[in-house]
């Protein structure tokens, strides 16, 4: 449910009943991953989708039954539909699973604080308890602490809390269950996770750069765009960028924090900036490492690159010349080529058109690297 984050906040700082429907399984091919969530409020206004909207009335109308006053949670299964047309089912070929619930009153309140600080951006993790043997925990929404604790911990069992924990520490959303026993009802629960937004960092104040941090800003990613050059490095040049720094390309990044989801786009194609540049990108962990250039050009910084002591695994992590093959010329065309490439080279695809390969076309739970989370 954190994908509809900022409407839930406002829905529960204002007190309003809603029911939310999440996906909590997911088989085959299906088009938005386990966790994805739809919301009704009292008054029938709808946020997200649970399907891209094959079977979005459906589910409103649960939703619309749960916010009955005696209504209890509910889960339905939703699966292509070949015998008729008109059914509600996934005409992409998969199945989803669905489960639907009215928020109970009491987890409103210390839920508005999580999920407008997942609509911040920051780290934030939710428990949603969909089946337990006891009933006073089925359909309880609970707010995860920083360490996967959920808030309040006393009405959870030790072992699902301790299953919690261990999925939110992955930064994942999943599913956890429990068998009944003695020390432990039996219990199944959905550990929604939010991580704050990848971060796009483009080098180089060139015309390309104001397509291609549009086009990382639409993707979700928190974009900074950086250049030594105070003149063209400014906000108004670039205005959907989070962010523009006037700076060295390489001692900005040699002062940057940076992970396995940053993505690294190099435009300026001028030695003096991308070598020293690239050479501190291609030591870290990175998600992406990209350069523009002729093929000229290219070869001539990989000379460079290798006079600076670059190894050859470190060479093979850049992809250059930037983006992919698609007949780009224009700043916008090249953003594409480029966001492309970056899609491919982070999902660990190939780029080839989809009509030619076999195997699933949507990414399976845990590939996504930030939508989930979206």
């Amino acid at each position: 449910m954190l994908n509809i984050a900022p409407a839930l906040a406002a829905w529960c700082r204002a007190d309003r009943p809603f029911a939310v429907a999440t996906v909590i399984d997911a088989t085959g091919s299906t088009p938005l991953p386990v966790g994805t969530s739809m919301a009704v409020d009292a008054d029938g206004r709808a946020a997200g989708s649970v399907s891209g909207g094959c079977v979005d009335a459906a589910v409103h109308e649960l939703c619309r039954r749960q916010l009955e006053e005696d209504a209890t949670p509910e889960e339905a299964q939703f699966d292509s539909s070949d015998t008729d047309a008109w059914a509600a089912g996934l005409m992409c070929g998969g199945g989803i699973r669905v489960h639907v619930q009215r928020v109970h009153p009491a987890d409103r309140h210390p839920l508005a604080a999580t999920l407008s600080a997942a609509a911040e951006g920051r780290t934030v993790g939710l428990l949603q308890i969909t089946r337990s043997a006891d009933p006073t925990l089925a359909g309880r929404v609970l707010p995860l602490s920083d360490d996967g604790t959920p808030a309040p911990a006393g009405p959870v069992p030790p072992r699902l809390a301790a299953l919690a924990a261990g999925v939110h520490r992955t930064g994942v959303t999943g599913l956890v269950r429990t068998a009944g026993d003695a020390d432990c009802s039996a219990a199944e629960a959905l550990v929604h996770t939010r991580r704050p937004a990848p971060r796009m960092l483009v080098f180089g104040a060139v015309e390309f750069a104001g397509a291609l941090t549009q086009a990382g800003r639409f993707l979700g990613y928190h974009v900074t765009l950086c250049d030594a050059r105070p003149v063209f490095a400014t906000a108004e040049r670039f205005p959907h960028a989070h962010r523009v720094v006037t700076d060295w390309p390489h001692r900005f990044l040699a002062a940057t924090a940076t992970d396995e989801r940053t993505v690294v786009c190099v435009l300026t194609h001028d030695p003096r900036f991308d070598v020293p540049l690239l050479r501190e990108a291609l030591r870290r962990p990175l998600g992406y490492v990209g350069a523009m250039g002729s093929r000229r050009t290219h070869a001539r910084r990989l000379e460079l690159l290798r006079a600076e002591g670059v190894g050859p695994d470190a060479l093979a992590r850049l992809n250059a010349p930037i983006g992919l093959d698609l007949g780009a010329a224009t700043p916008q065309e090249t953003a594409v080529s480029i966001v492309a490439e970056i899609l491919a080279r982070t999902r660990g695809r190939s780029g080839a058109p989809l009509g030619g390969t076999t195997g699933p076309i949507h990414p399976r739970a845990g590939e996504v690297a930030h939508s989930a989370q979206r």
